[in-house]
């Protein structure tokens, strides 16, 4: 049986406040499915593009609803879902004729990657991804995946992402990009949004691993983050990590047919 500790951790671009922080983190052990992560970074050219961000990791794991299938075809009718569920936010009906303007023509805008822990005699995660929020996947202290397979030099200013326009929606589909990866005992997965996953591609040996699998407090990682961006090795940009250990257990029994 497999089990995942979970944590998320996220720091506001240098200079903002709390409330200003436009990404998204969320999990969940499950509910008739295998425990999920969830990691979206919202635009700020957009408009509430911080609400669209939380609206689809949550609704990814499954916090206020039932969760997608993680299948192109599935999540292609989830995202119009979450589209329209998007438009009849009752925050929404507050916004002035400008901010209505922004809606219409630029709408909201968040790059995604959602992740299913599938158990059984080979445990192994599964997940799908639009941008360039990305998935690290760690054994031993030593990368052993990377999803999506992104190098320094290919993240930008326009990644690719879910809107919240209706006729962008129709190629979501075919956009989506699709991985898997058997998982052991002691692996760690790690979600993170773009430039610290920018500054992860970058690293090389274990020391990195070794500190992200030894955070313990939400001001550890923000020292982090913090002595990063002095250095000129961390954009300021919104950070969010997602940190899953998984620990797969031995059977309780075992059972022999003579």
């Amino acid at each position: 049986m497999v089990q995942v500790r979970t944590v998320v951790y996220y720091a506001p671009k240098h200079g903002n406040a709390e409330a200003e922080w436009e990404d998204g983190g969320a999990f969940s052990p499950g509910s008739g499915r295998g425990p999920r992560l969830a990691v979206a970074d919202g635009a700020t050219s957009g408009f509430g593009s911080a609400r669209w961000a939380q609206q689809l990791v949550a609704g990814f794991v499954g916090a206020d609803g039932p969760a997608p299938a993680v299948a192109p075809a599935a999540l292609g009718g989830w995202f119009e879902t979450m589209r329209t569920r998007w438009r009849e936010d009752p925050v929404l009906a507050g916004a002035s004729d400008l901010e209505r303007l922004k809606l219409a023509r630029v709408g909201s805008f968040a790059t995604f990657l959602g992740c299913e822990i599938v158990d059984g005699p080979r445990p192994r995660w599964t997940a799908v991804a639009l941008g360039d929020t990305v998935l690290f996947h760690v054994r031993g202290g030593e990368p052993v995946g990377q999803f999506p397979p992104l190098a320094a030099a290919d993240f930008g200013y326009n990644p690719d992402g879910v809107s919240t326009k209706p006729e962008t929606l129709g190629s979501v589909v075919d956009r989506l990009l699709v991985a898997e990866g058997e998982l052991a005992d002691g692996d760690v997965l790690y979600l993170a949004t773009d430039a610290l996953a920018q500054w992860l591609v970058t690293q090389r040996g274990p020391a990195v691993w070794s500190v992200l699998n030894a955070l313990s407090h939400p001001d550890t990682f923000r020292r982090l983050v913090a002595d990063r961006r002095a250095a000129g090795e961390l954009g300021n940009d919104d950070v969010t990590l997602l940190r899953a250990q998984v620990a797969v257990a031995a059977p309780a029994y075992l059972v022999v047919c003579l």
